[in-house]
Parts: C-alpha cells; structure tokens; sequence
C-alpha cells in the first residue's frame, strides 16, 4: 500500500516467442500452477490470467501464446491473440530465451512492445556468462524501460522483476479477491490439464492436432473431449488398449479435488487447425 494508504492494481502482458518460458514464469510469479507447461510450441492457445498479491497491490499477469509464423487457421488466431493481450495493460514485457539467438523472429516480437515495455531474459541458470552477457548486448537494441535476467525455474532474479512491476502499478481497486490466484474456469483448467498430459506422451506434429475441451460438469462427473484430425491420430491417442487415456486420466486426477470421476472421450474433426470456426470453438 502506498504511503497514502492507496490500493493499486493492474495488468501486465507476458509475450514472446514460443518455447520462451513464459507459462514458467508465470507459475513462478504466481506461487502456484496456473498455465500448463509443455517444451512443444503452441502449448499456451488463450490469454492465461494469473493473479499476485502483494500488500495493497495486485498484479494481474496474462500469459500469452507464443507469436510465430503461421501456418493454419490456429497460428493465426493463436498470434492475434498474443498481439491484443498488449492492447490497455500497464506494462508489457517481452520475455526472449538466453539460450537461443536473438533472431528475426524475436525482433518481429520485439517490434510490438511499447517504448515504456521490460524486456525479460529468461532462463539464465542454463546459460553460460559469456552467453548471457552476449544476449544483454543484443537485447540492448530493443528500447525498453528496463531489462531483467532471471530464471523462472529457479527463481533467481524474478523478486527484482516483480518489484519493479509492483512499483508501476497505478491507483485503483483489486479486480480479483485476496486468495484468487487463477481466473481460469474450471472447465477450461481441467481440459487445459488433459492437453498438457497428452503433450507429454505424443509426439511428431500430434501435439498441433489435439484439442480439448469439457463438454459436461456435473460434479463430480466431469466429461472431456479430446480432438483430433484423423483416425490414425485418435488411435494413438487412445493407444494400446486404451493404455494412453488410462494414464493421461490417472495423472490429471491427481491434480483434481479428491472424488472427481474424469471420463475421457476422443473424437475425430478433421482439419479442424484451418478452419476458423472451430479453432474459436475449441481455443476460445
């Protein structure tokens, strides 16, 4: 609370390329998971929103899809939805990987942060010295208000990030209760949940294929399905008698309240990625 006694509150974007950390570090400034994470792009399909509390003041985070080159229906929607998260918000941050060459597509990303934006360098307890100093020269080319190497999986670093987001935040209410850590429906978190567990066990281009979304609550029967584009795609995700769905369910249970019943279901919408009206359906 500032001197006065004065709330504050506001918004900051996280954006990026994909495969940057961002959904990481979301997590890590929230205390908790919030984004599902996967090392496959295209894991983050809607704005996520995170929310931290700190003494008169919250930060509400919105982690966004990771802005590539599109190549479906899907790449479209997922670049115009990271481009808006950074419409009215009160800082905008472009989180880049020390790890990796700061290339065209960065600098295409780059190019969309405000003059008053924070560049955040992430993942610097994998990069060496040399690299992370050679990255911090390049980044010095991006003009921002300030830049912050950090790394989300450890932590190192982001206590400094978060001061100076808490130090902008300007006068005004909590949007969210104290406690409330993730604006997230619950249908939406738990399909969110059974994408992330079926993001760890496919592979080669499955992952872009799939889908999910709870098509019935009625707690504590909860009933999800899962997309995906061809019948030889469905057969691998169901597997081996059913050895797939049976352990994709077994995992996401475990993070559900005790007594949830999951039914899992696998439906096939072919070329659903090029078609506009069901990529809204399913990532809306």
């Amino acid at each position: 609370m500032s001197p006065e006694g004065e709330l504050r509150s506001g918004f900051v974007t996280l954006v990026g390329r994909p495969n940057v950390g961002k959904s990481t570090l979301l997590n890590r400034l929230c205390g908790t998971k919030v984004s599902i994470v996967s090392d496959k792009p295209q894991t983050t399909r809607r704005a996520i929103h995170g929310v931290l509390h700190r003494a008169g003041v919250q930060v509400v985070f919105v982690d966004t899809p990771g802005i590539g080159k599109p190549r479906t229906a899907l790449g479209s929607r997922l670049n115009a939805t990271a481009t808006e998260a950074l419409d009215d918000v009160d800082v905008a941050c472009l989180v880049v990987d020390a790890t990796a060459p700061f290339g065209p597509g960065d600098r295409f990303v780059a190019a969309k942060l405000p003059a008053d934006g924070v560049v955040v360098v992430n993942k610097i307890d994998v990069a060496s010295p040399a690299r992370l100093l050679e990255q911090l020269a390049r980044l010095s080319e991006v003009p921002a208000a300030a830049y912050f190497p950090l790394s989300a999986r450890t932590g190192e670093g982001v206590e400094a990030f978060v001061e100076h987001l808490l130090a902008r935040m300007p006068p005004g209410p909590p949007y969210y209760p104290e406690g409330m850590v993730s604006a997230i429906p619950d249908e939406v978190a738990v399909a969110e949940l059974v994408r992330e567990q079926l993001l760890a066990v496919v592979r080669d281009e499955l992952p872009y294929a799939i889908a999910t979304q709870v098509t019935e609550w009625d707690w504590p029967r909860i009933r999800c399905e899962i997309l995906v584009e061809r019948d030889s795609q469905r057969r691998i995700v169901i597997g081996h008698r059913g050895e797939v769905l049976k352990r994709v369910g077994t995992e996401v249970r475990r993070q559900l309240p005790k007594g949830a019943y999951l039914e899992l279901h696998v439906s096939v919408d072919p070329n659903w990625q090029d078609r506009p009206g069901a990529v809204e359906r399913y990532c809306s």
